[in-house]
């Protein structure tokens, strides 16, 4: 038996290798188990199809598996509106178990609406879930005061079930909780006491549903339960008591400033006292000017002048009796009422 030439053995061996590289990249651009499987499953996708998927970059595994799904289902689909879906961004296993929930549950779901709420950034299966098996909402803690100004606190459950009509621009679960809080609100607000709310908190229920505070979002509200309600503080005597601390404030800021303005004024007054001794003062300082110029002129004479003298001098010593007369008199009666 002749030995093979190497140079033969090396291009068997880098033909084999090539071979083998390209049955990899036939397999690959031409998936035939999908095809097969989707033949047998009465799913027809040709594989030129299933090429163009590869070309361009669809994986056909999800493709081919979601169409037989729907197909298994009764639902009427194509590759192409799978394909778009896809490059759309869209979640196509989610679409898929949506609709086919939706139509066993007998809700009127299109593959269009469909694929726009789950486009629309929404998980439209988990929505189909909720439209049917209703979901409980539970509010966070809602104070409010009734109108004695007793603070109560509340809490509720809102029972909503998803409205697929909506859920596209529909606003979520936070707008109805924030309506649902300010119905409660206006709810215990406008009750004249604490004690009536106390005593019927259906009451609350009833009046927020009045509202039809679903309106323009993706639920539906079936009902609203208040699980807990408590009562908090007196806010109104609270404001009172802060009202009267305030008052107290501007009472005292009014007395203090008429006090700045006495003491001011009493400062002004002795500094008008102290003007009026200094012009006096001035005005005594002239007499005796007045005195030397009648002398000179002859207006007034020595007899004159020791008249005005004695007069005065009696003048001061009735004064002095005076004064001491009516100490002696306040004495008496200081010592009468010991």
């Amino acid at each position: 038996m002749e030995a093979l030439d190497p140079s033969s053995s090396m291009f068997i061996l880098v033909a084999a290798v090539a071979g083998i590289v390209l049955l990899f990249i036939f397999l690959y651009f031409v998936p035939v188990n999908l095809w097969i499987t989707a033949q047998f499953s009465n799913v027809r996708v040709g594989i030129g199809e299933l090429i163009g998927m590869r070309i361009r970059k669809v994986p056909p595994s999800i493709i081919v598996n979601s169409l037989i799904t729907a197909t298994k289902a009764g639902l009427q689909l194509t590759t192409n509106d799978l394909e778009t879906h896809y490059m759309a961004g869209g979640n196509i296993p989610n679409v898929i178990r949506a609709l086919i929930s939706a139509d066993k549950a007998n809700i009127n779901l299109t593959f269009k609406q469909a694929t726009a709420i789950d486009l629309a950034g929404r998980d439209v299966f988990e929505a189909v879930q909720i439209s049917v098996n209703p979901k409980v909402i539970n509010t966070p803690n809602v104070a409010a005061v009734a109108a004695d100004g007793i603070q109560l606190i509340a809490k509720a459950r809102v029972t909503v079930r998803a409205n697929i009509a909506q859920l596209v621009g529909g606003a979520g679960e936070e707008t109805i909780l924030a309506r649902v809080g300010e119905g409660i609100v206006t709810s215990i607000g406008s009750a004249a006491t604490h004690k009536s709310v106390l005593e019927n908190p259906d009451k609350i229920s009833k009046l927020v549903l009045q509202r039809g505070l679903d309106a323009g979002t993706a639920f539906e509200i079936l009902s609203i339960d208040i699980a807990d309600i408590d009562v908090g503080t007196n806010i109104g005597a609270k404001l009172q008591i802060d009202q009267a601390s305030a008052d107290l404030k501007v009472a005292e800021a009014r007395a203090e400033e008429r006090r700045a303005m006495a003491v001011a004024l009493e400062q002004e007054m002795k500094a008008k006292n102290v003007e009026m001794r200094a012009k006096v003062v001035e005005a005594e300082a002239e007499v005796p000017k007045a005195l030397a110029e009648a002398f000179r002129s002859g207006r007034l004479g020595v007899m004159d002048y020791y008249k005005m003298e004695n007069i005065q001098s009696d003048t001061s010593m009735r004064e002095s009796i005076a004064n001491s007369d009516e100490s002696k008199d306040s004495g008496k009666g200081k010592n009468e009422k010991k």
